[in-house]
């Protein structure tokens, strides 16, 4: 069994800052690529930022400068350092894991999401 947790919402105000972190544990061989995404009220939920397990990034446009996304392959953990947060960034966060099993099968994981609220 594979778990995916989360830690670090919360409420901030308008320029002010938060971070996440997202740890996998369990039957777990390997942990590719991983993740964050949000789900804002009445949005689909949009990807925000991913990492390899080389450590290359991605980002949406939207958070280019001010979001960090890393990871600590040790402890099978990402981080999501959001900076200069916008009343727009407000949504759930969820976690998400490509994760090789012990018998070299690969599935996708979530975590249980996350509240961020940005206050104007």
């Amino acid at each position: 069994q594979v778990q995916l947790v989360e830690s670090g919402g919360g409420l901030v105000q308008t320029g002010g800052s938060l971070r996440l972190s997202c740890t996998a544990s369990g039957t777990i061989f390997s942990v590719k690529a991983m993740g964050w995404y949000r789900q804002a009220p009445g949005k689909q939920r949009e990807l925000v930022a991913t990492i390899t397990s080389g450590g290359i990034t991605n980002y949406v446009d939207s958070v280019k400068g001010r979001f960090t996304i890393s990871r600590d392959n040790a402890k099978n953990t990402v981080i999501l350092q959001m900076n200069s947060l916008k009343p727009e960034d407000t949504a759930v966060y969820y976690c998400n894991a490509a994760i090789e099993s012990i018998v070299r099968v690969t599935f996708a994981y979530w975590g249980q999401g996350t509240q961020v609220t940005v206050s104007s």
